[in-house]
């Protein structure tokens, strides 16, 4: 298989259970919940997705022929950074990476001695072996991950409650403010919601606020 990748680069996680870890991430081209292309935004699932994942073009970016060789550069975009082969931690993310994330790929991270992360839209099954599952669940897409480590629904949403999701089995559930120009009224709601419903937690995007990618 190819894996068509935007970028691989390395930096801090900026949320979740996982914020300020350092990770190697490696974003996949691609999604089946829009385009990508702003002429696309307004017929698609997801509106709000505030992420480029067109092409192959990004820093450390490309199409790879192997698995192995996908993983090779991720353990080179590591030691670049971070010679230690103890606390090797890839986030899988896009777009959508669950659409080119596969099996393969899995043993081939863990044979470099990574803990492997994936962020998702929960519409695909993953493959076996991922050590980290994030959903992030959008209102008008059939969501198939029901379990997992963390569950971050970006909020409000129009037909995306959080008591739709409470009944799932996942380990930590984070709310995040929907970002735009209502960031400040959506932050106050999420607090407001997570002081409520303490089986909440508020979540934010701590990499805007460092400053890094």
């Amino acid at each position: 298989m190819t894996y068509s990748v935007k970028e691989v680069f390395y930096t801090l996680q900026g949320e979740g259970a996982n914020a300020g870890r350092a990770a190697v991430f490696c974003r996949f081209t691609g999604c089946n919940l829009w385009s990508g292309r702003e002429q696309d935004r307004l017929s698609a699932i997801c509106q709000f997705c505030d992420t480029d994942f067109v092409g192959t073009d990004g820093v450390g970016g490309g199409k790879f022929q192997s698995a192995s060789e996908l993983a090779s550069q991720v353990e080179t975009v590591w030691l670049q950074r971070n010679g230690r082969f103890m606390d090797r931690f890839v986030v899988c993310t896009g777009g959508e990476p669950l659409l080119q994330l596969d099996e393969y790929l899995v043993e081939a991270l863990h044979s470099k001695g990574f803990y492997i992360a994936v962020e998702t839209n929960g519409t695909q099954t993953p493959p076996e072996g991922i050590d980290w599952i994030t959903v992030s669940p959008k209102a008008r897409a059939e969501l198939v991950i029901a379990s997992g480590d963390e569950l971050k629904l970006v909020y409000p949403q129009d037909g995306a409650k959080p008591e739709r999701f409470n009944d799932l089995k996942f380990s930590h559930f984070f709310l995040q403010p929907m970002d735009g120009p209502d960031i400040e009224i959506n932050t106050q709601r999420v607090l407001e919601y997570c002081k409520e419903n303490t089986s909440w937690r508020a979540g934010i995007q701590a990499h805007k606020y460092w400053g890094i990618p």
